[in-house]
């Protein structure tokens, strides 16, 4: 299971749309996204969880979780799917070992399996009709013991966000400094209804409240499942 699939794009394309939110925020994405993040608080909470070993870490972004990350790593890969977003992490990391990859992570299949897969504030923007899926993909990219790890917002900072009416999947406006509106999806959970689902999916699940508006998740794939 290697390689890049094809990937469709059309008026539905909900996926393209989150990509290219995020190609046009890189610009603004450090400085916005302290804005709406406990950082110090949520760097503690990050110390706390098990990652090691060969890590992998979805929709790195800038690096600014990328650059935490590389602490703990035996050897790190970085994915995401904006190139204006890899330039920066590249830069953030430089000096480093760390091995970027350039993909949508829907339309992706690793190359190699890691002891931890991570990512913050991603799994909200898997919309549901993908959770069985990229959580299949996430099985295959885990060395037998592995774990994935996760930082994300809780069910409390849906009072902040601007919902698509009639959106074919769970879908925010989003406006950046420029005036310019996109879209991105966004699904948010509580950590009692994330247990469940992931249980649900095959996995052994432990999903808690970092905060109010924050949760963190340790998960692993059932024996058997």
């Amino acid at each position: 299971m290697t390689g890049t699939k094809e990937r469709q794009s059309g008026p539905g394309d909900w996926s393209g749309g989150q990509i290219a939110y995020y190609q046009a925020r890189a610009d603004e994405y450090d400085a916005t996204y302290s804005t709406r993040m406990d950082m110090p608080r949520l760097a503690k909470a990050l110390d706390s969880l098990p990652v090691g070993g060969d890590v992998l870490e979805i929709a790195c972004g800038t690096g600014q979780w990328t650059r935490l990350l590389s602490r703990r790593a035996r050897s790190l890969t970085a994915l995401d799917a904006a190139p204006e977003m890899l330039r920066r992490a590249r830069d953030r990391m430089r000096g480093t070992e760390t091995r970027f990859i350039e993909a949508d992570v829907f339309h992706w299949e690793p190359d190699r399996q890691y002891d931890t897969v991570f990512f913050a504030f991603w799994l909200s923007h898997v919309p549901p009709v993908e959770m069985e899926p990229f959580w299949d993909l996430l099985r295959w990219a885990l060395v037998p013991g592995g774990r994935v790890v996760f930082l994300d917002d809780s069910s409390a900072k849906a009072e902040i966000e601007d919902p698509v009416d009639d959106a074919p999947v769970p879908t925010v406006h989003r406006t950046l400094s420029d005036g310019s509106r996109h879209v991105a999806v966004k699904v948010l959970r509580d950590p009692t209804e994330l247990t469940s689902q992931l249980n649900g999916l095959g996995w052994d699940a432990r999903v808690e409240a970092v905060d109010p508006f924050h949760l963190a998740g340790v998960v692993c794939p059932r024996e058997g499942a």
